[in-house]
């Protein structure tokens, strides 16, 4: 409890105060490998984001440079959908990362609050994706692809973040032999092993956030570690179709193939998946509305579904008692109206000039008289 009271105080007192030309704003996160704030740059006069080292890894040489490697894998990148690295410093034992500020939220807290729309998911899937391409003809790997590290603008650019565990290809590994890096629910099976990994652990790390985009839920997930792993090595995850109605057949191909145990078994490169990716999202813009359905369980829409039902039958219960009550007003009305009676009207019909008043029935159809004739 005292160290992590102390963090706190410590991470507190970083607010307002003035790293090299950079005023601390406000914090914005922090993860296993660093602790990110909004800052003001002082000289250009904008916003930017700043990501320290924690203090209590400086003293770790492999930590400190994985984390001077991942400034300068993500900086050699140029792609709108990769976070911009503007420099690596270190001021007064503070090693940090200065990098574009981006307004927005991260996937991870999207989904959190709900799936997404099928149509959304695809889309955010195409960004990641050419990202990832970016990254890959450039011979760097991210390895930590996941939804907290997507980030999604205002304007739903994606943004991919903290390349912190990037490796460049056929760099010495920075890793200690069957470290495992990240978070265990997106790693691939070679990648929980601790086994070498390349480019194809991006891939099935991609498979796993399109999983949980669509569905809201990870393919593979345990309270522990152990049986996460035990999962993602011999267990196939449930189809994507059997947990949301309205999901592609073709998108589940996907994903599947992503989501490969053996790496010689999915996309064999990027560039293949975006193909299918793209394909999909012609065909789905074709069928989707403009404005897809928001997304629904298939309980939650049995339930819509009887409701309908029952909305449908309320209003026709109220139309006829309506009608009901209206028939029963107007036969009230005609009986209390009194009937017109006709004035009687007479007119000499006899020659001897005796004559009665003729008698007028109530519904005036009938007319009685008695009359003499001579």
């Amino acid at each position: 409890m005292g160290d992590e009271f102390e963090n706190n105080w410590k991470k507190n007192l970083m607010i307002g105060k003035t790293i090299s030309h950079y005023k601390i704003l406000e914090k914005l996160g922090e993860g296993g490998m660093g602790v990110v704030y909004k800052a003001q740059d002082t000289k250009l006069d904008r916003i930017v984001a700043l990501k320290f080292l924690p203090r209590n890894l400086l003293c770790d040489s492999e930590a400190k440079a994985r984390f001077t490697h991942e400034a300068k894998a993500a900086s050699a990148l140029n792609h709108t959908n990769i976070t911009t690295i503007y420099e690596i410093d270190e001021v007064e034992g503070e090693c940090f990362i200065c990098m574009e500020y981006i307004e927005g939220k991260n996937l991870k807290d999207r989904i959190e609050s709900a799936p997404l729309k099928i149509a959304e998911a695809i889309g955010i899937a195409l960004q990641i994706a050419e990202g990832l391409q970016e990254a890959h003809q450039k011979r760097i790997i991210h390895r930590d692809i996941k939804s907290a590290n997507i980030m999604q603008t205002t304007r739903g650019q994606v943004k991919i973040m903290d390349f912190g565990l990037a490796k460049l290809a056929g760099q010495t590994r920075l890793t200690k032999t069957g470290a495992t890096m990240g978070i265990f629910a997106y790693m691939s099976p070679e990648q929980a092993k601790g086994d070498k990994v390349d480019h194809r652990a991006d891939i099935w790390s991609l498979g796993v956030v399109i999983y949980e985009m669509v569905t809201g839920q990870l393919p593979f997930k345990s309270e522990y570690e152990q049986a996460i792993v035990y999962s993602i090595m011999n267990e196939d995850a449930q189809p994507m179709t059997g947990l949301r109605v309205g999901v592609p057949m073709e998108l589940e191909h996907i994903v599947a193939k992503a989501l490969e145990k053996k790496k010689e078994d999915r996309y064999q490169r990027i560039d293949e998946m975006l193909v299918d990716l793209r394909r999909l999202k012609r065909d789905t813009d074709k069928v989707l509305p403009k404005t897809p359905q928001k997304f629904q369980l298939p309980e939650a829409i049995e339930r819509k579904k009887t409701q309908k039902r029952r909305l449908i039958y309320g209003i026709l219960a109220a139309v006829m008692i309506i009608f009901a009550v209206i028939s029963i007003f107007f036969n009230r009305l005609i009986r209390k109206e009194p009937s017109k009676q006709i004035q009687p009207t007479h007119r000499q019909i006899t020659f001897t000039g005796n004559v009665s008043f003729p008698s007028i029935s109530p519904d005036g159809k009938f007319v009685a008289y008695v009359s003499e004739i001579s």
